[in-house]
This record gives structure tokens, sequence and C-alpha cells, in this order.
């Protein structure tokens, strides 16, 4: 679906051929008298690199971050639609309380009482500002105390608003997509990667104890190195998601690890580190595809 469009192909030809007048500019006089053969290949070489650095993209290009939703989704919510989710709301027992919207804020876990504050800020006297002083005092605990029997209906009626969806957005963004994007490519790995950074802080949190992002990271750490400490980026992400797999354990309501084995373990085995469509993956058993 994400096939390069004609004008990208020219570009790519472009800069390719400024590439090449640069690498012949700055050769020394002797590599004049290299074997026609070993030219041939150094274009090829940098035409590849060319090429590469043309289709290279992080997961913030909006059509991965797309792909990143629906993955998210299909483990969040057994669905690819991640759109139909804003009006999501319910308790799954996890100790967190209502798990609600497009990546799963909680309201046990503060991130649910930001995004109520920021809608607050965004439209004043809006549908769920009432439930403010009881999300305070929730946040930690599993408690529905001051916010049944209305707060779900209530939830799925401001889920209509595009400001409060623009709301969701806006704090996914902040607390959770930025972030991993940030750290990934701090860490010198692709697209891939970044995924995994990704739906481990949508499920684990970006905090530093043991089984939160933080945590994770220090764990893999301690079995290989990322890129950009000269790690291998496969033999680096094979140790996050060793590590990522023994905190989901950790935890009775995480324990089904297949967000990890039968997807991200998928892809990676596939050395798909650029997350490029068709994608095809299961989670809880159930079957999806990208094309």
């Amino acid at each position: 679906m994400f096939n390069a469009p004609t004008n990208t192909l020219r570009s790519t030809r472009r800069l390719t051929g400024i590439l090449l007048g640069l690498a012949v500019a700055a050769a020394p006089a002797t590599a004049y008298a290299s074997p026609l053969l070993e030219h041939s290949n150094a274009r090829i070489d940098i035409a590849a690199h060319a090429q590469r650095s043309v289709q290279a993209a992080g997961l913030d290009d909006p059509a991965k971050k797309e792909i990143a939703m629906k993955i998210v989704s299909s483990a969040e919510n057994s669905s690819l639609d991640w759109k139909a989710q804003y009006k999501y709301i319910e308790d799954i027992d996890d100790g967190r309380g209502y798990t609600a919207g497009i990546i799963g804020f909680c309201s046990g876990t503060g991130d649910m009482l930001d995004l109520v504050k920021l809608y607050k800020q965004k439209k004043p006297g809006n549908v769920l500002q009432k439930y403010l002083p009881a999300l305070e005092n929730v946040d930690g605990t599993d408690s529905h105390e001051g916010l049944d029997p209305n707060y779900t209906r209530d939830w799925k009626t401001a889920a209509a608003d595009s400001v409060f969806k623009a709301a969701q957005d806006s704090e996914r963004d902040r607390v959770y997509f930025n972030p991993s994007v940030s750290q990934g490519k701090a860490d010198g790995v692709g697209v891939l990667g970044q995924f995994m950074y990704y739906d481990a802080i949508v499920m684990h949190g970006g905090g530093n104890d043991g089984t939160s992002f933080g945590g994770i990271r220090k764990r893999a750490l301690t079995k290989a190195k990322p890129p950009a400490q000269g790690g291998n980026e496969t033999t680096w992400l094979n140790a996050f998601l060793d590590a990522r797999v023994w905190a989901m354990k950790q935890e009775e309501a995480h324990s089904d690890t297949s967000r990890v084995d039968t997807a991200q373990r998928v892809f990676l085995r596939n050395g798909n580190l650029n997350l490029n469509t068709p994608l095809d993956w299961k989670v809880y058993g159930d079957s999806f595809h990208i094309s």
C-alpha cells in the first residue's frame, strides 16, 4: 500500500546523481586509476545508500504511525479500527480502574485525569469536567467511587466531540508516542524498534521501576547494546523483547505475551525492521492483516 510514487523515484535518481558527483569530486587522484569494476561497485553502493536514505522513515511518519495505531488497537481492542476507540471504556479488572479511549487511559494511573484536565482547558464546562474531583481521589486505585453510575455514559457522549478526540490524540502523543520515538531514535533503532518501545510504554508506562519501560530497557542493556552504542539492531531488539516478556509475566493481567510472541517477534524474525506492509500477525489467537 505504501509503494514509492513516481516522483519519489525521480528524487532518488537525482539524489543518487548528486552523491555520485560529490564522490568523484572528493576522490583522491589514485581513485581514477582503479579498475572499471571498482568504479562500478562504488556507484552501486552509493546508489543503494541513497535509496535506503529516501525510503527510511521513523514511526512518526504519518503512514507508519497509522500502522502503529492499528497494531496497538489489535491488542488493546481486538480491532484495527483504532478511530472507533475514542468512545471505548470499561474496567478490565487489571487493578487500574476504568480503561478508556484510543490508548487505554486509566482512572487509576493518572493519565485519564490529565486527559480530562486537558479537555476542561480546551472546552470548559464539558460533560466530563464534573468528574475531576473523583478522578483525583481514585488516582492510584481501582476504585470507581464518584464515577459510577454515569461516568461511562458521559465518556461516550464526550467521545462524539472533536475537541475530546483531539485531546486524546494530544495526550497519546505527549505521554506515549513522542517519548517512544525519541528514545528509539536515540538508541539508533528503526521503525520496528520504535514501535516496540511505543507498545511497551502503552502497556507498562514510561517510568523507571523494574516493570516500566525504563526498567525493561535497563534489563535489556544487561544482555545487549542498542545500535547507538555499537550493538546489532536485531540482537538488541530481541533482548528488549525478552525483557518485555519478563515484565509482562510479573503481572497476571498482562501474562498473555502474544502481542510480543506472535506479532512483534514475527516482524523481527522476518527482518522487517522498517515495519513495511504487508503485515500479518496474531494477538490473543486472533489473526490480523494490513495490506
